[in-house]
């Protein structure tokens, strides 16, 4: 085995939107991830925080701990304090064996407001671009120090987003910024997850597989909705279900001699699609195309 599939805990319990699967026990959620067939699971607030409370949940389903989100605040604070604040998420990254921590720059960020459009999202001039890659750098660095490599997460209504971003992202960092590759991002950006992951196949170090709607993703950037609007309205569904080639993808991650984490990943109102139903499509389409691909 190359690769191993996880999930994501978003597609029974939105963090960003509580009111979409909030009352959903943690329970649920790691019962059903492990009856759709995967083998870890990425952080979510439901969990608990501390590994000696965690390894019991996770080991009673027969999980992993993939890894979790870290959103941090380099464009209004320096790498050393960035450092100190990110301590006690990488304590339990270490502790829960991970390899990874998915590292997004939420400052001004806007997809976690319903009230913000998507065009209010931050940018950086050339001067930002600079200082904010020689700052992450820094904590590439450090990361890379205690074991745990940082995979940038970029993402719809924050400072990295598009394809163009992204490129430009690699090279104002050096080699300790590894990449999060999120298809379903890519393509909402309208940007080619294959040719993105082409271009950057060296530095990928963590992998989200999510589909995407087209219409809907269309739709959202005509009528410059929020992000959360958007999630709602359907822009993501599991690998399989939207318009993302995911054949390619793996393809390309193959030859590159990838062997991470390939996480499944769709927010969507549960109420609308049935976390497990999902899940279980999610994860038989994936597998299928992991092993055609050599990765399983």
């Amino acid at each position: 085995m190359v690769v191993r599939i996880g999930t994501n805990p978003i597609a029974w319990s939105n963090d960003d939107l509580p009111e979409l699967g909030g009352d959903t026990p943690l329970e649920v959620c790691l019962s059903e991830a492990r009856e759709a067939g995967y083998e870890g699971i990425e952080l979510g607030n439901k969990f608990p925080r501390t590994p000696e409370r965690l390894t019991p949940v996770l080991a009673a389903h027969g999980l992993a701990l993939v890894s979790g989100w870290y959103g941090s605040a380099l464009l209004e604070r320096g790498p050393d304090e960035e450092i100190a604040a990110l301590q006690d998420h990488l304590d339990l990254l270490e502790a829960m064996g991970c390899d990874v921590m998915v590292f997004a720059e939420t400052s001004n960020a806007v997809h976690g407001d319903r009230a913000v459009p998507l065009s209010r999202r931050p940018t950086l001039d050339d001067n930002g671009w600079a200082e904010f890659g020689r700052r992450l750098t820094v904590v590439g660095n450090y990361l890379q120090a205690r074991g745990v490599a940082l995979a940038y997460h970029h993402h719809i209504g924050t400072v990295v987003e598009t394809g163009d971003e992204i490129d430009r992202l690699m090279a104002m960092t050096g080699d300790s910024v590894g990449l999060l590759v999120d298809t379903g991002h890519l393509a909402f950006a309208g940007a080619d997850p294959l040719a993105v992951v082409n271009r950057h196949r060296r530095r990928t170090v963590h992998v989200h597989c999510k589909d995407v709607r087209a219409d809907v993703a269309a739709r959202a950037r005509q009528r410059d909705t929020s992000f959360l609007d958007a999630v709602v309205d359907g822009v993501f569904t599991v690998p399989g279900d939207g318009s993302v080639a995911f054949a390619p993808v793996l393809g390309a991650l193959a030859e590159a001699g990838y062997a991470g984490w390939i996480v499944v990943e769709a927010e969507q109102d549960p109420k609308k699609a049935h976390p497990l139903t999902y899940a279980r499509m999610g994860y038989r389409h994936l597998s299928a195309v992991a092993t055609r691909a050599g990765l399983l």
